[in-house]
């Protein structure tokens, strides 16, 4: 079944690069059909399968030879790996379908933001919107522990955001809160600690290879939704053992 909900991961990663693709350019997700953005033709079925098509063509369109982007590949193997932990994680439960759902909303968060710099309303605010509406049904947390770490998300990003403006942005904020909506209290700070620590040791590697200068931006979101992926899928037992080791 692991495999299965993997194979199922790849079919719905072709939706979300089309997400990934049209949403910041304001199109839309149902029509036109899968096409090249270069020169326009339709793609064939066979165009379309995941990680395969891509091997095939050795990475290039079949009818002008454009070269697909390897974002499309990362988000095909992310999302197949990303299912089958899920199932792994939760088995068939409601955290299962929840977790997909979430997982979804992330994928899309962190491969926008990392190209574009952003993080879209009309994706976050579905995302907020999903994570209030399912508060009651979602086994494991209470409403309370749930709505204060949303709160808490909110918080700590917006008051960081309201200090160093140019480092933070409000995208960052409503992702916070987004994500304690979803992993709950005390997990949100799970989610925050990993995302700084990831984002200063990658930001640091950068720095240091000069790949990035000072001045240069490095989008923060990326590592938010990492961040918020690992501790829905293990924030209590982080948690736990930091407590133990406190201990």
């Amino acid at each position: 079944m692991v495999l299965l909900y993997a194979l199922l991961g790849l079919a719905v990663s072709s939706f979300l690069n089309v997400c990934i693709d049209r949403l910041p350019e304001r199109g839309s997700i149902v029509s036109p059909p899968s096409h090249c953005p270069v020169c326009g033709r339709r793609l064939a079925p066979f165009d379309l399968i995941p990680l395969l098509s891509y091997v095939f063509l050795r990475g290039r369109c079949r009818y002008c030879g454009a070269p697909i982007p390897r974002r499309v590949l990362l988000v095909e193997s992310t999302t197949g790996l990303l299912f089958a932990l899920l199932w792994y994680r939760y088995g068939f439960s409601l955290w299962l379908l929840l977790g997909t759902l979430y997982a979804c909303f992330f994928i899309v968060i962190f491969f926008i933001d990392l190209e574009h710099r952003l993080v879209l309303n009309r994706v976050i605010y579905p995302g907020i919107v999903v994570a209030l509406l399912v508060i009651p049904f979602a086994p494991g947390h209470s409403a309370k522990e749930l709505l204060l770490g949303g709160l808490i998300g909110f918080a700590l990003l917006f008051l960081i955001a309201s200090i160093y403006p140019a480092g933070m942005g409000m995208g960052d904020v409503k992702l916070a809160t987004f994500i304690g909506l979803v992993v709950g209290f005390p997990s949100v700070f799970v989610a925050l600690l990993f995302s700084f620590v990831a984002g200063g040791l990658v930001g640091g590697g950068l720095l240091l290879t000069g790949l990035k200068g000072r001045k240069d931006p490095i989008p923060f979101a990326p590592f938010l939704a990492a961040g918020g992926m690992v501790a829905m899928l293990y924030g209590k037992e982080i948690m736990d053992w930091y407590l133990r080791c406190r201990l």
